[in-house]
């Protein structure tokens, strides 16, 4: 019998990212954003898995894992990636910005740009912070309690140092509790 890590693209796609896997991607952004005192999502439709070509991006393709859309129109991508290409918060914000740009047509005031979360599910360490679980947004330099616009949530789970928790809350933490499921997870063939 041979193990599968779900944590690879494409089994990740398989678990969370296609048509009837809305409850267990619904739980799964649930976990991430209620440990950031969000409001709970309460319906997502799953979004085709889409790829960037390089006609569209110039020179580089790309892939977002899953993505979906909530009840209330936010735009949430969730990408896996397994090795450290030294790269990720630029490809993020890649993702980002092409999701964000395809919330409006020509005409469209830009009040209907949805709000777009980028949830990074990452096997390395890549973010100079000791919390497995970082979330970023625009603030301003000198008054930290001013966010400029709510429309960017970018994610970074850590999975190496989730790892690495001595103790950790997982009777009153829900993505302390999903983690060991999403990582620990192996398929048998």
């Amino acid at each position: 019998m041979e193990r599968f890590n779900p944590l690879n693209d494409y089994l990740f796609l398989k678990l969370m990212g296609e048509e009837g896997d809305e409850e267990q991607c619904l739980a799964f952004l649930n976990a991430v954003l209620s440990s950031k005192s969000k409001q709970p999502v309460k319906l997502v439709k799953i979004l085709e898995n889409k790829t960037f070509t390089a006609e569209v991006i110039g020179e580089k393709s790309s892939i977002l894992d899953v993505r979906v859309e909530t009840d209330n129109g936010e735009r949430i991508n969730i990408e896996v990636q397994l090795k450290d290409l030294h790269n990720m918060e630029k490809r993020t914000l890649l993702h980002w910005g092409r999701e964000f740009t395809k919330g409006i047509s020509a005409g469209d005031d830009y009040k209907e740009l949805p709000k777009v979360i980028t949830i990074n599910i990452v096997n390395f360490d890549n973010i100079n912070l000791d919390d497995f679980h970082t979330c970023f947004h625009l603030w301003e330099d000198d008054h930290p309690d001013y966010l400029l616009t709510d429309v960017l949530e970018i994610h970074f789970i850590n999975m190496v140092k989730f790892r690495k928790l001595k103790t950790g809350d997982i009777a009153n933490n829900l993505l302390e509790r999903w983690l060991p499921s999403v990582d620990g997870l192996h398929f048998l063939m």
